[in-house]
């Protein structure tokens, strides 16, 4: 059983991070509790007076010597298997290291991602799949300003368990991007488009991991299908105005109300090449850590924002966004009626969807778990190994 430890942790320790979930997991308070339980062990054998070279004289002498290992490798075996168990992170403990919690299951190899298109209400929509087919679904929401490009660290780490899927939504990534003089672009829009993405694949049911406009959209295609949620995964996604710092909110007003081009160019700004980079993705991150934060993730993301027309599409959408603040009472409703599975991991450094925000998830979603990691806003950047482990434990824990 120690070498299949072993095994596990050279996999994670590699130089793929892909395969950092599990192993590693045992150690901190599980080897002081595999210390104890050998100890407990020792402190039988010494009861009945049978320690070290006397023992095994004694017990050759009695032909008990086999009996005697067998009863010590049992004891040495549940002491370890002690370690893969114990309870959950409590509801809303920081992120800190493993010990003393659940393990993840141990490390498996990940599927290869496939890149494909599906034709959605006439329209091409794109996504990154990865994982058999018949297996548990975790269907992945993107936020701003990027796309399923966001999860290319994570779906690896998933892959090996779980269909995972991840759609760009309609006008983003590499989907069709019809220009905004030609379509109105809304949650709604977007996430009528989900909804049928999943009804082209055939998807029944699955977990969805929301993170920022990945919220709105996610609570949409949960309400307009209860009947196909098995879970919920949050991941800096407001559903509370807890969430949203009072500036935040003023600027999301002023977006909705002043549709004027004035009003327009104004929200443009947020769009622009240093904004995206220094406001969206390093903001959120000391400087100190800031080798976490690949340079792909903006530069894939504004090369699919360089024409005017898409520029537009992600005005509309911030225009639109007050329509999701007026329906956070709605949510909120829903959560506390249907009382779905919920995992909340949350970038605690976030400076623009607040922490309050997902400790506010606990006040309808009491058995909800809550795990505030060491990351900002794109927390998946900065801490995937972490966010797939706790993903991980989450869904074997999952009803069928």
């Amino acid at each position: 059983m120690e070498r299949g430890m072993e095994r596990g942790t050279r996999r994670g320790e590699g130089k793929g991070t892909m395969l950092a979930i599990g192993a590693r997991t045992t150690g901190g308070a599980c080897a002081r509790g595999r210390s104890r339980k050998e100890g407990d062990a020792r402190s039988a054998l010494e009861s009945a007076g049978l320690t070290g070279a006397a023992a095994g004289r004694r017990a050759r002498r009695a032909g008990l010597g086999r009996a005697l290992g067998r009863f010590a490798l049992v004891t040495l075996v549940a002491a370890l298997a002690g370690c893969a168990g114990g309870p959950p992170a409590r509801r809303g403990d920081p992120d800190a290291p493993a010990g003393g919690r659940a393990a993840a299951p141990d490390a498996v190899w990940p599927e290869k991602t496939y890149y494909r298109t599906v034709e959605v209400r006439g329209r091409r929509i794109f996504y990154r799949e990865a994982g058999r087919r018949d297996r548990p679904v975790l269907l992945l929401l993107h936020g701003f300003p990027s796309s399923s490009h966001s999860y290319r660290e994570l779906i690896p780490l998933l892959s090996g368990r779980y269909r995972v899927v991840a759609p760009d939504y309609l006008g983003s990534g590499f989907s069709e991007h019809p220009g905004p003089d030609e379509v109105t672009y809304t949650f709604d829009l977007l996430a009528d488009h989900v909804t049928g993405f999943t009804e082209a694949l055939g998807l029944a049911r699955y977990v969805l991991y929301m993170q920022d406009f990945g919220a709105p959209v996610g609570f949409r295609v949960a309400m307009a299908h209860p009947e196909r949620l098995r879970g919920l995964v949050v991941q800096n996604g407001n559903a509370y105005l807890d969430g949203l710092p009072e500036e935040l909110r003023a600027f999301i007003r002023r977006a909705h109300e002043d549709r004027s081009q004035a009003g327009a160019a104004a929200v443009a700004q947020i769009i622009s090449g240093a904004a995206i980079r220094d406001q969206q993705y390093l903001r959120h991150v000391p400087r100190e850590r800031r080798e976490r934060m690949s340079p792909d993730s903006w530069t894939h993301d504004l090369a699919l924002l360089a024409t005017p027309e898409d520029r537009a599409i992600q005005v509309q959408l911030l225009q639109d966004y007050q329509t999701n603040i007026d329906a956070y009472p709605a949510w909120q409703a829903f959560l506390r009626a249907r009382q779905p599975p919920t995992l909340v991991v949350w970038g605690r450094s976030d400076a623009d969807f607040l922490s309050a925000g997902a400790s506010a998830y606990l006040r309808d979603l009491p058995r909800a778990e809550l795990h505030l990691l060491d990351a900002g806003h794109f927390a998946v950047e900065e801490q995937a190994v972490a966010i797939a482990q706790h993903v991980t434990r989450f869904l074997e824990r999952l009803p069928p």
